[in-house]
């Protein structure tokens, strides 16, 4: 990117190796949630923030990154997702002393409430020691449903569950737990999926954005079950719409490509490659999965934060002392895996940070030491720049139309 636009791409091929600078008049980015931070999550193994740490290294600002939603139906131990639609047609959730736990939390609509609520009920379960036989998941139990019911609604999670756990859930209940799912934040957009630069909703030309990877806000601080298909039919959509529209506008017009547009993407792949560091990354990747489920999880404090921060600052200090052992340039995976690594480690730092400033709770974002919303401080989105300094944080106001905001009840 230069003088405010976007001019194209530099991409490697990953089946034969090698980069490709392309020039053109738009391009969108379509790279998906980035919730591989964690540990524990219902992600693909693809969901590394890679185009999210794109925009952060062109100079770009990313939004509201510390609202980061878990889910509370992850299968135990791995994440996998276990369908809203268990709970929806009855499922019940017990914990280790055979209670009906959210009747603690949300009486009138148990396990019905918000999936934020439930996660921090189900955390909390755990946090106290009423995990199942004291270890940190809770059951889902489908039996009352019946199996007809059950092979008749529910078919997809009856096979989820045995393949991934054993379980029969005619006959067992399913081991779950709080498990990290959908952003949010991400790159900053007007409705028409067109990269915001600032404060000002200054556009950058030629560059879009939709799906999970983008922050249009129409989820607020929490998304609600199935509005993520808005983000991918509605505003990819009108992404591409407004793409179409704006290449025709430009006609024949190619914008020259800046001198040496491909020098940083070449140095980075050099680098990588010529590494003789003996740093792993499968180390600092798990360091980074475990540090960020333990102290920027479901329930969030000043002194958790803070300890991630610290923790990544040195992770990303080991990350330029990493190596790979497979130098081939075809297909090479492990180099893919360095990337994206590296991708982690860029977009992390603004969750944390966001996360630190807002001191309060809201939606997703949950912090034991500030427990309620403030709405005279900080009903505003969070902007994130990276700089040689660290993290810039920087605030536009939150726009509302018909439904000012109330506090939740249960």
């Amino acid at each position: 990117m230069k003088d405010e636009r976007c001019y194209g791409v530099v991409s490697w091929d990953l089946r034969n190796g090698g980069l490709h600078l392309f020039r053109a008049k738009a391009v969108m980015l379509a790279t998906g949630g980035y919730a591989r931070a964690w540990k524990v999550t219902s992600n693909s193994m693809s969901n590394t923030g890679d185009g999210l740490s794109l925009v952060l290294r062109a100079g770009l600002a990313l939004e509201d990154m510390e609202f980061v939603q878990f889910h509370p139906t992850g299968l135990y131990p791995s994440g996998i997702l276990v369908s809203e639609a268990a709970r929806g047609e009855g499922g019940y959730i017990f914990n280790g002393k055979g209670e009906r736990c959210m009747e603690r939390y949300a009486p009138e609509k148990m396990e019905l409430a918000p999936r934020d609520v439930v996660s921090r009920s189900e955390q909390t379960e755990i946090d106290e020691g009423r995990g199942i036989n004291g270890e940190p998941y809770l059951h889902l139990d489908l039996r009352h449903l019946g199996e007809d019911v059950i092979m008749e609604k529910l078919p997809q999670i009856h096979e989820l569950a045995l393949k991934f756990v054993g379980v029969n859930c005619v006959e067992g209940s399913i081991p779950i737990q709080p498990t990290a799912h959908y952003a949010m934040g991400g790159i900053p957009t007007d409705v028409h999926g067109q990269v915001l630069k600032d404060e000002s909703k200054a556009p950058v030309i030629g560059l879009y954005a939709a799906g999970e990877c983008a922050c249009v806000s129409n989820h607020g601080a929490n998304r609600l079950g199935t509005n993520s298909t808005l983000d991918c039919c509605v505003y990819g959509r009108r992404a591409g719409i407004t793409i179409a529209k704006f290449i025709a506008e430009e006609g024949e017009f190619f914008p020259d490509l800046p001198e040496k547009a491909e020098e940083t993407a070449h140095e980075l792949v050099i680098k990588i490659f010529n590494g003789k560091g003996q740093e792993r990354m499968l180390e600092i990747r798990e360091q980074l999965q475990e540090t960020m489920m333990e102290n920027v999880g479901v329930f969030r404090t000043e002194d958790q934060m803070s300890k991630a921060l610290k923790v990544v600052k040195e992770l990303q200090e080991r990350y330029k002392e990493i190596s790979i052992q497979d130098t081939s340039q075809q297909f090479n995976t492990e180099f893919m895996e360095a990337m994206e690594l590296g991708y982690l480690l860029d977009f992390v730092e603004p969750i944390i940070v966001g996360g630190l400033a807002r001191k309060e709770s809201r939606g997703a974002h949950y912090r034991t030491d500030y427990p309620q919303r403030d709405d005279t401080n900080w009903l505003k989105h969070t902007l994130a720049w990276k700089t040689d300094k660290g993290i810039k944080l920087g605030y536009k106001p939150v726009v509302i139309t018909r439904f000012p905001p109330e506090e939740r009840k249960y």
